[in-house]
């Protein structure tokens, strides 16, 4: 059995939904906060879902922000090389037509491109990065470009998102959403799923096996 969750279009978040980046991530910022004399445990509480110069501000004295940003932004593309595509997203990817998909992430293009190679992955026509944008994520601008960029209406795009700051977005952007992994439990999403492994493209939706729903 599987629940039809009806679309034109899939606009996906990168990070915990695509690539599995999230070991790669706490390291990175664990050192990045070491090296600022922060508190890891504080700052990793504050990372996920959000760029980091929406993050670095909560942290830094304005006066060392644009240095402590360079820092953590030359730190995570480094790193890059240990992500992995994350479960059933290099399935998905393959089956889905040209123009049908977009990534919207909180990273930079350089950083989101590094993991996409890294993890195998193909890169999207239609990239949405923390460049592209005046505000992060839960602000809806993001989800709101891709879908003008496949030139289809939001109201027909499907966000597929692991965070609650994603999943507002996508919410306030007008789509439908779809939370992956238990990282997005509580968050909104009217279905969750352990991540991509159970879903597929019909050609007029996606295909969601009852089996891959958390909850």
């Amino acid at each position: 059995m599987t629940h039809h969750v009806p679309c034109r279009a899939l606009l996906f978040d990168a990070d915990g939904v695509l690539v599995d980046s999230d070991a790669i991530v706490e390291a990175s910022w664990t050192r990045w906060a070491r090296r600022w004399g922060l508190d890891p445990d504080d700052v990793l509480a504050r990372i996920h879902g959000r760029r980091s110069a929406d993050t670095v501000p909560l942290l830094i004295a304005p006066e060392h922000q644009a240095e402590a940003n360079a820092d953590i932004d030359r730190s995570e593309i480094e790193d890059a090389g240990g992500v992995t595509a994350c479960p059933g997203a290099a399935d998905l990817l393959a089956s889905l037509p040209a123009g049908f998909w977009a990534v919207v992430t909180s990273g930079t293009l350089a950083l989101a491109s590094a993991r996409f190679v890294a993890a195998g992955l193909p890169a999207p026509e239609v990239w949405v990065t923390a460049d592209d944008v005046p505000a992060g994520k839960p602000d809806p601008t993001g989800y709101l470009t891709a879908a003008r960029a496949l030139g289809v209406p939001i109201a027909e795009c499907l966000v597929l998102e692991d965070s609650h700051a994603g999943l507002a977005a996508g919410v306030a952007a007008g789509a439908a959403v779809l939370g992956v992994s238990e990282r997005a439990l509580g968050g909104g999403a009217p279905l969750v799923v352990r991540d991509l492994a159970g879903c597929s493209w019909s050609g007029e939706g996606l295909e969601v096996q009852r089996s891959a729903v958390l909850g």
